[in-house]
């Protein structure tokens, strides 16, 4: 078990490019902590850090309370699992296996209890003579798993494992690894940047972005209270939409508006009295989010809020079975000198709707809003408003 801690921890390229940038974190003994981000943000940087293979450019890294900035990474008790699975093509899958306990001249009768247990764990005994071209890209993982296993390092550190793999393969393996983690308790990072991956693997999840940390929270937190305009469009599938609007104060009394393009928003009291930040965003401008499951076709809702309920056209109805996606445009309308209209498009909104809606390409849709669940956003800094 282990406790790994980054303390600021920062690496610069001699080239000048800054990868991580003081980088927090802190990994509990037995947790599975998953970083997530974009390609070049910076996650597998940090995961190399922590294995030995990456110099710091500064700040700290613990292992156990144990500054191991110095230590060699063979020293260092930790395993890796490449996306490559890094396995020796002339050697079986016991003999991959057992590779590194061999090398540390572990005795014979403990490598084989070892590699026999990490084997029935993985459901890999049939397969043991085999060489790893007889293997399918699932086996082959597990055996990357269970070399790594075998060794009982203080922390697994996973650099995108099922990066290989099928989409229906991944799914499985994904399980699997929860399910493996949770029964042997090692502290484990996990890089990826499948966010799907991502929150249904971690605990905590950390969203990186240009080598700086955006959030950290468990997946249920960042779901629903994203940091900032980052964390919001890529934590979600479909993700979050994010409209650019006016914050205007509501007439005859009513509370403040979203103003976007020709179309208009209402803002209910409990949202303002929970973030009075608001008031301040009054005749600015600002982002307004709102998730696919957050948006209904108006006639399947009953008595819909008027206020809530915006006419948009159709654009693409995608049909998945359990949902359906409704595309929808966001523009301005302008009148043309023969009576047509031309939409000029400010945004595309993607609704999660009830398979029962007849909304199809070419109509207008009533779409109701759960304005209630609304997210703002600052549109220079990004950063949520919550207060």
């Amino acid at each position: 078990m282990s406790r790994i801690v980054l303390d600021a921890v920062s690496k610069q390229f001699p080239d000048g490019t800054t990868a991580v940038k003081e980088l927090d974190l802190e990994v509990a003994d037995g947790e599975l902590l998953v970083l997530v981000g974009p390609s070049g943000c910076g996650k597998t940087t940090a995961l190399r850090m922590v294995a030995g293979l990456e110099e710091v450019s500064s700040g700290t890294i613990y292992i156990d309370d144990s500054v191991v900035n110095d230590v060699e990474p063979r020293h260092r008790d930790v395993a890796m699992v490449f996306q490559s699975y890094a396995l020796y093509p002339h050697l079986s899958v016991y003999d991959n296996m057992a590779f590194s306990l061999k090398y540390r001249k572990v005795p014979k009768s403990e490598v084989k209890q070892r590699v026999d247990e990490a084997a029935r764990i993985l459901e890999l005994g049939p397969y043991l003579e085999r060489k790893p071209r007889q293997l399918s890209g699932g086996q082959r993982q597990r055996v990357a798993m269970g070399r790594a296993i075998v060794r009982q390092p203080r922390a697994f550190l996973m650099d995108e494992p099922l990066s290989n793999l099928d989409a229906k393969l991944r799914v499985q393996m994904r399980a699997e690894i929860a399910q493996l983690q949770r029964s042997l308790g090692t502290t484990t990072i996990y890089v990826t940047h499948d966010q799907t991956e991502a929150m249904t693997l971690g605990s905590r999840v950390a969203v990186l972005q240009h080598g700086v940390l955006q959030q950290i929270a468990s997946p249920k937190e960042l779901y629903r209270e994203p940091a900032n305009l980052f964390v919001a469009g890529f934590i979600g599938s479909p993700p979050m939409n994010l409209i650019d609007a006016r914050l205007e104060r509501g007439q005859d009394g009513l509370g403040p508006r979203l103003i976007f393009g020709d179309h208009w928003l209402g803002i209910p009291a409990p949202v303002v009295a929970e973030r009075p930040a608001l008031e301040r965003y009054l005749g600015r401008e600002i982002v307004f989010g709102v998730r696919p499951e957050h948006l209904s076709d108006a006639a399947l809702v009953p008595d819909a809020d008027p206020a809530a309920v915006v006419e948009l056209p159709v654009r693409l109805r995608e049909e998945l079975g359990a949902e359906v996606h409704i595309h929808c445009g966001i523009g301005s309308v302008a009148h043309q000198a023969d009576a047509a209209e031309e939409v000029t498009s400010l945004a595309t909104v993607i609704a999660r709707m009830d398979p029962q809606t007849s909304l199809a390409e070419g109509q207008h849709a009533r779409v109701h809003v759960q304005t209630a669940k609304l997210h703002f956003f600052d549109p220079e800094t990004g950063a949520a408003i919550r207060d």
